[in-house]
């Protein structure tokens, strides 16, 4: 893709980050679905790790290198005319300047990067390590002239036993975050839960993205809770995967 339309796709992805409260992206994998989601109507899209994972028949959790992340991404979003971010997992062991440049050569526009290190036994980043990673991507897109949408994950609460027992490390965590240069900070593992969505959209002046799946959840109550982007993760596919058994069912032998 030509600078100038990653550029443009780019800027056109921070303002539907202004302009909608939340904004939802379905999370796709492949060209189908893209072009799908995008002729529902969604003004926007990105691709998961997990979903892209299950559609090449690879493991999620980096099961697939960077190059063969890019080369499931590319035709997707040459599918589409609407800005694509991607899920980077936690970088495939790149430099923040090589992820950068591999995505944007793609026409990627934003990324999710997440501080489980699955390339090393699945460590987890610490506070300051995750920042310093993030405030080199912002640093490279920067130099590159691109306004990349960086949504900063951490796994805090998936890890935990008691997730409400990690919510000051993780508020401390995704306002270092923002501060290294995220646009938006994604604090998984804790979309079911009221009081810690309101402590997390409380704590930090930037969209918090949540996960939702897209039959069981309600996109008002998101809304009322201050979540500012939605995504799907793998349920989506799972929800769509559901239905798709229910149709053949009838029809196995």
């Amino acid at each position: 893709m030509d600078f100038r339309t990653t550029v443009a796709r780019a800027q056109r992805l921070k303002q539907l980050h202004a302009e909608y409260k939340p904004l939802v992206l379905p999370t796709v994998w492949d060209a189908w679905s893209a072009r799908t989601a995008a002729g529902a109507g969604f003004p926007a899209l990105t691709v998961g790790s997990h979903p892209l994972a299950d559609s090449r028949g690879a493991e999620d959790h980096e099961g697939q290198t960077f190059e063969e992340v890019l080369a499931g991404v590319r035709p997707i979003i040459a599918a589409v005319d609407v800005p694509v971010s991607v899920d980077l997992e936690s970088g495939y062991g790149q430099e923040p300047a090589a992820l950068v440049a591999g995505l944007t050569e793609v026409g990627g526009v934003g990324l999710n990067i997440e501080d489980t290190v699955h390339s090393d036994g699945g460590r987890v980043r610490s506070t300051q390590e995750h920042a310093h990673y993030i405030a080199g991507l912002r640093a490279a897109a920067d130099d590159a002239g691109i306004p990349l949408w960086i949504n900063g994950r951490t796994d805090l609460f998936m890890h935990a036993e008691d997730a409400s027992g990690v919510l000051d490390e993780a508020i401390e965590r995704l306002r270092a975050m923002e501060q290294a240069g995220a646009d938006s900070v994604y604090p998984v593992s804790i979309q079911d839960d009221d009081d810690l969505l309101v402590a997390v959209t409380g704590a930090v002046a930037i969209p918090v993205n949540s996960t939702a799946h897209p039959v069981k959840h309600d996109l008002e109550r998101f809304r009322r809770l201050g979540v500012g982007r939605i995504t799907y993760g793998p349920l989506l596919q799972f929800a769509m995967a559901d239905a798709m058994k229910d149709m053949l069912g009838p029809w196995a032998p």
